[in-house]
């Protein structure tokens, strides 16, 4: 009687592969600056506890400050920034409807350009890449009234506004842009108030108060740090 082979067992199917981690997709790159020097009033307006904020920084520090889209590539940036250097401190991490916006500050201003480095390599991105500023409107706004000076301070984040003194609004985009524009109208004009700087969102807000020529001077040195800003249009 004849015997049936035996059946010979199937070969082991290989293990499929791991799969790789997917790569970070490449997003736009809206906002790259340092911003030197650290004035006292900015760098308080800084502090101050709201959602979007901290590590406070202090007078005379420097800033790197970011803003990209989408929104969430700012938490690879800050990953990139603080490997590359744990010290620096991040005073704003915020992800808001469309964009990002980091914030970091330190004492050195070498250390803040390497931070800046590594995320730019990070990224694949070059410094020239970020939006060029643009103004969308400028005032000033003479001796301001009792009822207007109210309704300015009760929706303001820094300084009051005091009846009777000059305002100075200044609105931009990108948005983080405010951030450098507040700074420097405050080193021109140091006697200006701050009252209040919405650098967060679809576009940047500036709100001064004082004397007229001090707002005439801050006004003035906004509208020429920006036009010095270099970049690609938006």
């Amino acid at each position: 009687m004849a015997r049936t082979p035996p059946k010979r067992a199937a070969p082991a199917a290989a293990a499929a592969p791991t799969p790789a981690a997917p790569a970070p997709k490449r997003g736009d790159l809206r906002v790259y600056l340092t911003v030197a020097d650290l004035q006292p009033q900015f760098a308080a307006y800084m502090g101050t506890p709201t959602r979007a904020r901290g590590y406070p920084p202090f007078a005379g520090q420097h800033a790197l400050i970011i803003e990209v889209a989408p929104g969430l590539m700012i938490e690879r940036v800050i990953d990139l920034a603080l490997k590359a250097d744990p010290d620096l401190e991040p005073g704003i991490l915020f992800v808001e409807r469309q964009f990002g916006i980091l914030e970091l500050h330190g004492d050195d201003p070498a250390k803040l350009q390497a931070a800046g480095a590594a995320i730019l390599a990070g990224l694949g991105a070059g410094e020239g890449e970020q939006l060029k500023p643009r103004v969308l409107y400028a005032d000033i706004i003479e001796d301001i009234s009792d009822q207007h000076a109210v309704i300015i301070n009760r929706n303001r984040q820094a300084s009051m506004i005091l009846p009777g003194e000059t305002l100075l609004v200044c609105e931009m985009v990108p948005a983080l842009y405010a951030a450098i524009a507040a700074n420097e109208a405050e080193r021109a004009a140091p006697k200006l108030t701050l009252v209040d700087v919405q650098m967060i969102g679809a576009a940047g807000r500036i709100y001064m108060s004082g004397k007229t020529a001090d707002v005439e001077r801050g006004l003035a040195t906004i509208e020429t740090v920006l036009a010095a800003i270099g970049g690609r249009e938006g």
